[in-house]
């Protein structure tokens, strides 16, 4: 069975100061996060890589990383494109919206392009070689398919404390999971922050409210099969049909779609635990913290340089 990797880098990068984050080198012999991220997935058996990226930034991506892929990997590279006037028949983008409409719509552009089971990253995020070696394996087996109308996906659960930022607050999907290791509540939670101890806890207008150690958390790492890009559509409807379309900012994130098609007993998500440390571009301070870890893990043998 062939499986993709879809990257999620249409991102706008505005905590970064407005340059396209994806694309900014990492690696001792200049590589990017996506380089890692493609080579774990290839390794972990993946078959093709699927780029969303936007229109205005498809010159500087393809120069920076496609053309190369597409050389070494020819007729394994696709593209596609996320807009935000890319919408279902019968609705319309509002008059001064500019933004791509969330993480959900990026999942959603690849209707018609995407054949196989995929697992869904973003662009900007390292999330270390056991993810990928566990949903590819899931993907592939009875378990990772749809059945009697339920949709079965998977997720790798990170622990909370391995993901955080030195520099800033994060949103994470903070996860509860039952005795058989299937999801059943994810809820988006802005603002958190890392503790003196090692722990974790939210900030809100001013007070500290502490987050259980080893809870698990959601990376916006996904596996998906084709058949929910069809409940992605609906809920994209429903989601637009309640709009208000003074309202320029609201995004169709896909953590709280996939809450929301568990909650509704139309989807599963199992949860594959996963101990290793997660880090990402999500401020321009963070870059420093990545480039140390990527040199350590090439110290240590884990990666080659050059890649």
């Amino acid at each position: 069975m062939e499986t993709t990797l879809v990257i999620m880098a249409a991102g706008i990068g505005s905590r970064f100061g407005g340059g396209i984050k994806q694309l900014t080198p990492i690696g001792p012999s200049g590589e990017i996060i996506m380089d890692y991220s493609i080579h774990d997935a290839l390794a972990a058996g993946f078959d093709r890589v699927l780029f969303i990226i936007r229109h205005d930034i498809e010159a500087d991506f393809r120069e920076v990383i496609g053309n190369r892929l597409e050389a070494r990997f020819p007729g394994k590279i696709t593209y596609a494109f996320q807009e935000a006037d890319d919408l279902p028949d019968g609705f319309s983008k509002p008059i001064g919206r500019t933004k791509p409409w969330g993480t959900g719509h990026a999942v959603l552009s690849c209707r018609g392009i995407l054949k196989t089971p995929a697992l869904v990253i973003n662009a900007d995020d390292y999330y270390g070689k056991d993810a990928y070696v566990k949903l590819h394996a899931y993907l592939v087996s009875e378990e990772g398919k749809a059945a009697d109308g339920v949709l079965d996906l998977g997720m790798p659960g990170f622990v909370l404390e391995n993901t955080l930022s030195d520099n800033g607050g994060v949103t994470r999907g903070l996860c509860r999971v039952d005795a058989d290791g299937y999801l059943t509540e994810i809820v988006e939670t802005r603002n958190i922050m890392k503790s003196s101890d090692g722990g974790a806890f939210i900030l809100q207008d001013g007070e500290r409210f502490a987050i259980a150690r080893g809870t698990p958390a959601s990376m916006n790492m996904w596996g998906i099969t084709p058949e929910f890009l069809s409940a992605l559509e609906e809920e994209f409807k429903v989601f637009l049909s309640a709009l208000d379309y003074e309202d320029l900012k609201s995004e169709f994130l896909l953590p709280t779609v996939v809450g929301k098609l568990v909650s509704a007993g139309r989807a599963r998500v199992k949860v594959l635990p996963c101990g290793d440390r997660w880090f990402g571009v999500t401020y321009q301070e963070d870059r420093a913290v990545v480039i140390d870890s990527i040199r350590a893990l090439v110290a240590a043998g884990v990666y080659s340089s050059p890649l």
